[in-house]
C-alpha cells in the first residue's frame, strides 16, 4: 500500500508518494496543477493514505484525495500525532511546523532540535528529546525584507538575493544585501548560540544558502515537511 503526500505552501506545492517512511516520488507542481499532479502520483498505485499540509483554503483538493484514497487527514494542531504538541493555541499552529517537527522527531528520536524553516517566512521551532513541539518564533523571510525595504521607502531599489556580499556595502544595492542576508544570518546565529547543545536543521528554499554561510554543522534537508508528512501517514496506516 502507498500514501499520497501534499504539501501546499505561500510559494509551491509539493506533493510525493511514499511506501512506509521512505519518499518513492517527489514533484514540485503550480497551484492551478495539484489535482493534475495528484494523478501522475496515483496512477496504478492503491492509495492507504493521504495527509495534506496547507497553508491556504484546499477543500475541492481535500474532496478529490478523499475519492482516491482509504483516509485522508487535513493536518493541524488538533490532529492526532506521533508527537505531542506544546502550544498554548494548537489550532493557530501551521501544519508546515507541525509535519517538520513530526520529520525532526522520526529522524533523531530522544535528541532536543532546532528547526529552521528558511523560506517566504523565517520559522524557528524548537522539538525536545521527549518529543514534543514546544514552540517557537516567526520573522519575515528574505524576499519578504527585500520588497519591504522597496514598498516602504521613496527610494530605495528592489534587491534579489545576492550571490555574495561583503560585510560593509560600498554602494545602495549592497548595502541593502548585506543588511538583509547579515541580518538573517545574525539572528539564526543567535539562536544557535543560545542552544548549543540542539541538533540544527535547515529546511526551506534557501535552507542551503544559509547553511554553507556556518560553521557549525548544519543538518538541511529539503522535503522536511513531505518526510513529516510521510511519517503522520505512516503513523495512521498502523493505527
Amino acid at each position: 500500500m502507498y500514501n499520497l503526500l501534499i504539501d501546499i505552501g505561500n510559494s509551491s506545492v509539493k506533493m510525493a508518494r511514499s511506501r512506509g517512511d521512505a519518499l518513492e516520488e517527489v514533484i514540485r507542481v503550480d497551484n492551478e496543477d495539484i489535482i493534475g499532479g495528484a494523478l501522475s502520483l496515483v496512477e496504478g498505485y492503491t492509495i492507504d493514505v493521504a495527509v495534506i499540509s496547507s497553508v491556504r483554503d484546499c477543500q475541492s483538493i481535500c474532496d478529490f484525495v478523499e475519492s482516491i484514497s482509504r483516509k485522508t487527514i487535513l493536518l493541524n494542531g488538533l490532529t492526532d500525532l506521533p508527537i505531542k504538541i506544546g502550544y498554548e493555541t494548537p489550532h493557530t499552529l501551521g501544519p508546515d511546523r507541525i509535519a517538520a517537527a513530526v520529520a525532526v522527531n522520526g529522524m533523531f528520536p530522544g535528541e532536543k532540535a532546532l528547526v529552521f524553516d528558511l523560506g517566504t517566512a523565517i520559522t524557528i521551532d524548537i522539538i525536545s528529546e521527549k518529543g514534543e513541539f514546544l514552540g517557537g518564533n516567526i520573522s519575515p523571510g528574505m524576499d519578504i525584507r527585500f520588497k519591504a525595504l522597496n514598498s516602504y521607502t521613496g527610494k530605495l531599489p528592489l534587491c534579489e538575493k545576492p550571490l555574495r556580499i561583503n560585510d560593509i556595502g560600498s554602494s545602495t544595492t549592497e548595502a541593502i544585501e548585506a543588511g538583509v542576508v547579515l541580518g538573517i544570518m545574525f539572528e539564526v546565529e543567535g539562536y544557535l548560540q543560545k542552544y548549543q547543545d540542539y541538533r540544527a536543521v535547515f529546511t526551506g528554499g534557501n535552507s542551503l544558502y544559509f547553511a554553507e554561510k556556518f560553521k557549525k554543522p548544519i543538518f538541511v534537508v529539503f522535503n522536511l515537511v513531505l518526510m513529516g508528512l510521510s511519517y503522520i501517514a505512516n503513523y495512521y496506516a498502523n493505527n
